[in-house]
């Protein structure tokens, strides 16, 4: 089973074809730690959010990025890198996260390994951050930071131009997306002709009697099999391309 190639084009026209993520380096705070959560828009630059977190769990990214959709809608598309909690345990492709983006329409990508270039945009804003910000406070809290945080995203949104962006501002060029966030998911629709099926509890699929692992965070959902050529199969969970496979003859 071969996982998706699919290049990523960093040279998005329009504002919410993809949204950059990722976790800041984090830094203690007086009875807790502080993990700031970035979210950048590709094409403006405009900071998504930037939220004070204590930790990098699941739970914590979810109700970041509800918050994000509720205000700004749905990106087509969002990258991060490969480490936690986007991709889960070691040796897993999928997290709950991804899987709920994925269920939301919403397509994933992971920069490569080592290469954090690939996510430039969202690295340069890091820097910015660290360079105006994170140097020259003492966080006295949680809330003492998002204060802060706060302050500074407002100047880098509204106040202060950007070389990149022909010295406008990133809330000059973006705009909220079209696609608004629903509390209540549609039901999943494949075209016709898919091969549709439940992934089980160990996180498998029974395919022409044979089992092919898909992910374990994918257990109770309903993925398709798209039929490429003669014995190979993409096999898709909502709009994402997951894998493709060759069946064992």
């Amino acid at each position: 089973m071969q996982g998706s190639s699919e290049s990523i084009d960093f040279e998005r026209e329009h504002p919410n074809e993809l949204w950059q993520m990722d976790f800041k380096g984090f830094f203690s705070v007086p009875g807790s730690e502080c993990h700031p959560l970035t979210i950048l828009d590709d094409c403006s630059r405009y900071a998504i959010s930037l939220k004070a977190c204590a930790s990098e769990n699941e739970t914590v990214v979810h109700k970041g990025l509800e918050n994000a959709f509720r205000q700004y809608g749905l990106p087509s598309a969002m990258t991060m890198d490969n480490g936690s909690p986007w991709k889960g345990y070691p040796g897993q492709r999928l997290s709950s996260i991804t899987v709920w983006l994925m269920r939301l329409g919403i397509k994933v990508s992971h920069s490569r390994p080592r290469h954090p270039q690939t996510q430039g945009k969202d690295e340069r804003f890091h820097r910015s951050f660290k360079e105006e910000v994170l140097k020259y406070h003492n966080f006295q809290s949680l809330q003492d930071a998002q204060q802060h945080f706060d302050e500074w995203r407002e100047l880098y949104n509204c106040v202060r131009p950007h070389e990149a962006l022909n010295m406008v501002c990133p809330a000059q060029k973006y705009r909220v997306s079209e696609r608004p966030y629903t509390e209540k998911l549609p039901p999943i629709e494949y075209l016709p002709g898919d091969e549709v099926k439940k992934v089980a509890s160990n996180g498998d699929i029974c395919f022409q009697s044979r089992r092919y692992h898909i992910g374990k965070p994918l257990r109770g959902e309903f993925v398709a099999l798209r039929q490429i050529q003669d014995h190979e199969w993409d096999v898709y969970y909502v709009n994402s391309r997951l894998c493709r496979f060759r069946l064992k003859v």
